[in-house]
């Protein structure tokens, strides 16, 4: 009879996405896993099979947890603009919080998305990140469809462009993150990007 689990498989998922956010797949031990979840390997490898089912389900809650964040975010009272504003903030305040433990916030999709080899392996992984990117840009156009109609996002923007802009400044920011560049430079960025899309 096997023993029941005596951790919890969502907070495992959780600690293994902090990992692979900031390191990658490829850059993530094992032992690095076993660390982070508080697991020993044999229990990890018995929950999970294999690092490449563990990163499949970490990236699976890791998205829908990501995007959960970010719909709230979205949400917030005010303008269309005011919420564009509130997602950015979101990011940069990570990084912000990262940067005081000596690292940078990371982002498990971006991560992957710069690693094809990780997405070519598994169909589940690429299914996952177009998944994620089509949902996360239609909650951004949405946003900026409201800020059209109340004054706060340009007109002469078109939304499905725009949220695909401002996904590709939250991406560089982490990016850029990563390279060690100070928050409040990164602040500075984000609001010549929002500068594109803001009335």
């Amino acid at each position: 009879m096997a023993r029941p689990r005596t951790f919890d498989e969502d907070a495992v998922l959780d600690a293994a996405a902090d990992e692979f956010r900031v390191h990658g797949f490829a850059d993530t031990s094992t032992e690095r896993l076993c660390v982070a979840t508080g697991v020993r390997r044999s229990s990890l490898y018995n929950a999970f099979v294999s690092k490449e089912e563990l990163f499949v389900r970490a990236l699976e809650r890791y998205t829908r947890t990501t995007r959960q964040r970010q719909a709230e975010a979205l949400e917030v009272d005010g303008s269309g603009g005011d919420r564009v504003r509130a997602l950015v903030e979101l990011v940069l305040n990570e990084e912000r919080i990262a940067a005081r433990d000596g690292h940078a916030a990371g982002c498990m999709v971006v991560h992957t998305l710069m690693s094809p080899e990780v997405r070519e392996r598994d169909p589940r992984v690429a299914r996952i990140l177009d998944d994620d990117v089509e949902r996360r840009l239609g909650a951004i156009a949405d946003a900026l469809r409201i800020g059209q109609s109340d004054g706060s996002v340009r007109a002469d923007v078109d939304p499905r462009e725009g949220a695909l802009l401002l996904t590709t400044l939250i991406a560089g920011l982490r990016v850029t993150a990563q390279a060690g560049t100070d928050p409040e430079v990164l602040q500075r960025v984000a609001e010549s990007g929002l500068g594109a899309l803001l009335s």
